[in-house]
C-alpha cells in the first residue's frame, strides 16, 4: 500500500508506506485555529512509514493535554502538514486535507468534543471523548 499527499503549492510531498493507526476529528482549540474554527481531521501513521520531500516549518507549543507537540507546515503556502507528540515518536498525525485520496482519512472517533463551540456539528455515529483520548496504539509493532 502506498499513500500520497501534499501542501497545496505541491512544494512538499510525502509517501506512506502503511496503512492508517486511526482517523480522529480534533475540536482542541489549536486545531480550531488550524481548521479555521472548525475541527481538523487527522490521521495517524507509524512515523517510520512517512517520508516527507521538501521543506516544512515547525511550530513547536505545549497542547492542552500537555504533550509537546510539534505541528508542521509549508513556509511557502501555509498549509499544515503533520503534528507529532514529544512524548510519541513513534507515530505522526498527516491532515486528512493534505491526502491525495482523502477517503483514506475516515474518523473513527471525534476528540477534544468538550472545546467545541455550540454550533459545532458532531457525527453523532462515531463514538465522542470529551478531551485527550489514550494514545493510539500501532498493531503488531
Amino acid at each position: 500500500m502506498e499513500i500520497t499527499g501534499g501542501c497545496l503549492c505541491k512544494a512538499v510531498r510525502y509517501t506512506v508506506t502503511a496503512e492508517p493507526v486511526t482517523a480522529r476529528i480534533c475540536w482542541c482549540r489549536v486545531c480550531q485555529f488550524l481548521g479555521a474554527g472548525g475541527p481538523t481531521v487527522n490521521v495517524c501513521f507509524p512515523a517510520d512509514a512517512v517520508t516527507i520531500s521538501g521543506v516544512l516549518r515547525d511550530f513547536a507549543a505545549t497542547a492542552d493535554s500537555g504533550n509537546r507537540m510539534h505541528r508542521k507546515f509549508c513556509p511557502a503556502c501555509g498549509t499544515a502538514v503533520s503534528s507529532a507528540a514529544e512524548s510519541r515518536p513513534h507515530l505522526v498525525f498527516l491532515r486528512a486535507g493534505t491526502l491525495d485520496d482523502p477517503e483514506v482519512a475516515r474518523p473513527a472517533m471525534t476528540i477534544w468534543t468538550a472545546a467545541a463551540p455550540s454550533w459545532a456539528c458532531i457525527d453523532e455515529r462515531l463514538p465522542a471523548v470529551a478531551a485527550q483520548p489514550p494514545a493510539a496504539q500501532l498493531s503488531g509493532r
